[in-house]
């Protein structure tokens, strides 16, 4: 047991570190809950089983399926739970036990209970002794966090629970933004060039990607997302005013109402750098941008899982956002552990579960959900456990992995880059859009004196890969270029003696591809973002990227298709498949070109584009008015 601890307290670490320095961060240990906080209650959120999720899934694709009767007849939240959702029996069975142990029970969801008491009470409950912890540095502004040191039989019958979450509060989560460091910024103005007229690769606002990726036809048959909701799922509180700033600034008028905040579980706090305000802001300032008339509920929750699910919860359950989008995640691997973390009955099941039935309710209730794939590349992992400490271990996101989300990948737009290592000119082409990653700057890093790693290069460049947790959905099936979990994927430490092997991807599994469609997303082709720094004050940064910019643009996007369609898309990835199944993905027809744009060249270090599906870019890249054009031609009776 005290082995077993070990390796949970590293995982736990990684997954909350932001840098090698903050993961070697010692904490102090304060002592059990109850004594370093005598007052503390502790509330933890309880997942049940769906009653039948083999059912709901076979009316989730009738419900995506156009020669269905019951095609595009979403559910309410109501009707699901009535339908699919752990009975009444069940909830108040559960309920009863929770609540002869002293706990107040109170229902958030179809599948989720909150469950609050003294922290004493909770502990017995779910037999985990929980104490709380001191950082000598604070991670992502949490100087203080409590966490499980040992297991012991819950008090309560935990056997309809399927996880516990609440009992480790550290930020566990990292958004999936990048920027240009100092010394591999391009020169502006006289260096950049864009293929196309606007702004420069880089210095991009929403403008230049409607007319990049044909939004624009859109905007003049007066499609702005007007009666559309998006929603933002988000770890991190922002400044309103740098969003309206930024509509101000690129011409647009927008409602100023149109913003809705919910804190969930208290909220993240005040805006803040190390927290990740940028994300937040960047995610808002971009949906909101390409559909100017849709309005935005931002669901901002503090950085653990709890807060994680619980926003999703009441994203989901509220039923008010058409479409969501989320940039923040974390290597797969983590979130399969949380049964550890949170202990339930030693059942196999955990977070990754939670999710799955969560985002099963949202596309049964025709929520269109978007998450970014990550942009440490094919290596996922390695952004929290950093080469050359831990080794490459080819790895994918949560919650971008789930079956039922689409996975924003990123792309590099076409562009001369001009760069002066050591005081000489240096120009580096990209002459056609390509998978992001940072492979094309090799020759830039060796006049530098630096390796890929030293460079900073490397494994950056747009997430994608199979997972090795979540088995391959149905609409993935028959696809041509669709891969299994390679052998040998194990996460070791070379630090310790021996080294430690802290966690491993199960080999040739058949698991779930993604990215699943991508757009323009390398900082070095990036975006300018209007952002108010609680260190800096306001600034506007250029050279923005990561597939945290892909995912609330598709967001954005997809509100406008709602407007064109009179309705919701529900799940995209059932029309992005079926394209491409059918022919149709890069094909036009009458007068209208091909919905996607297959990319084929570049890669994201450990897979490359090419012709169809590609785990560097997925299906390629939109081109919105032909693919409003196709869904009113192949989807919409």
């Amino acid at each position: 047991m005290a082995n077993a601890f070990k390796i949970k307290m590293v995982v736990a670490a990684l997954a909350a570190a932001v840098s090698s320095s903050a993961m070697a961060a010692a904490a102090f240990d304060l002592g059990k809950v109850e004594q370093a906080a005598p007052s503390q209650q502790l509330t933890v959120t309880v997942a049940l089983n769906l009653r039948d999720r083999d059912a709901a899934t076979r009316y989730l694709q009738a419900v995506h399926s156009p020669a269905d009767a019951n095609y595009h007849r979403f559910l309410t939240p109501a009707e699901f739970r009535a339908r699919f959702a752990p009975n009444d029996a069940t909830v108040s069975r559960v309920s009863a036990h929770l609540q002869a142990a002293g706990l107040t029970v109170k229902r958030i969801g179809s599948t989720l209970l909150q469950v609050s008491g003294p922290a004493a009470t909770v502990q017995q409950a779910f037999g985990a002794e929980v104490h709380v912890f001191q950082n000598k540095t604070a991670v992502q502004g949490t100087a203080r966090y409590i966490a499980p040191v040992r297991t012991a039989t819950p008090k309560v019958d935990l056997s309809e629970v399927q996880a516990v979450i609440g009992l480790d509060s550290r930020p566990h989560f990292r958004p999936h933004l990048r920027q240009v460091p100092n010394h591999l910024q391009p020169s502006l103005g006289k260096g950049a060039s864009a293929v196309t007229s606007g702004n420069a690769p880089g210095q991009w606002t929403v403008t230049d990607l409607a007319r990049h990726y044909d939004i624009t036809p859109l905007y003049n048959k007066g499609i702005h997302g007007k009666g559309s909701t998006i929603g933002i799922v988000t770890l991190a509180s922002f400044t309103p005013s740098d969003a309206f700033q930024y509509w101000s600034a690129v011409g647009l008028s927008t409602d100023p109402n149109r913003l809705s905040i919910v804190n969930i579980d208290g909220g993240p706090g005040a805006p803040s750098d190390t927290g990740g305000s940028d994300e937040t802001t960047l995610d808002v300032e971009q949906s909101g941008g390409i559909a100017p008339d849709a309005k935005i509920i931002v669901y901002q929750a503090p950085n653990t899982t709890q807060g994680f699910v619980d926003a999703f919860a009441q994203a989901i359950e509220s039923n008010s956002a058409d479409t969501l989008s989320v940039s923040w995640g974390e290597w797969e691997w983590f979130d399969q552990q949380s049964q550890a973390v949170d202990p339930v009955n030693g059942k196999t099941t955990n977070v990754l579960q939670a999710y799955h039935d969560l985002f099963l309710q949202a596309a049964l209730q025709g929520q269109t959900l978007f998450a970014a794939s990550g942009d440490s590349g094919a290596y996922d992992v390695n952004r929290a456990a950093p080469l050359p400490q831990y080794n490459k271990v080819l790895s994918v996101d949560s919650p971008a992995n789930q079956q039922f989300i689409t996975a924003a990948g990123a792309t590099t737009v076409p562009t001369t880059l001009t760069f002066h290592p050591n005081g000489k000119e240096m120009k580096v082409k990209i002459s056609t859009e390509r998978a992001w990653g940072w492979d094309y700057l090799n020759g830039l890093c060796k006049a530098l004196g630096k390796d890929q790693v030293a460079c900073g290069i490397f494994p950056v460049g747009d997430g994608g890969g199979v997972s090795g947790f979540i088995s391959r959905p149905f609409y993935q099936n028959w696809i041509p270029g669709m891969q299994n979990t390679p052998a040998g994927q194990q996460l070791v430490d070379s630090s310790q003696t021996p080294p430690q092997v802290i966690g491993s991807v199960p080999a040739n599994f058949k698991g779930r591809n993604l990215p699943d469609i991508s757009m323009n997303g390398d900082p070095e082709t990036g975006y300018v973002v209007y952002y108010t720094s609680d260190k800096n004050g306001f600034a506007i940064q250029s050279n923005s990227g990561g597939t945290s910019f892909v995912a609330p643009q598709l967001a954005g996007i997809t509100a406008l298709l709602n407007q064109s369609m009179g309705g919701r898309l529900g799940l995209l990835n059932f029309s992005l498949y079926s394209l491409l199944a059918t022919g149709h993905a890069y094909h036009g027809f009458g007068h209208h070109g091909a919905p996607l744009r297959d990319i084929t060249a570049g890669g994201n270090w450990g897979y490359n584009a090419h012709r169809g599906y590609d785990q560097a870019t997925g299906v390629g890249a939109p081109d919105v008015a032909n693919l409003d054009a196709a869904l009113h031609r192949y989807f919409w009776f």
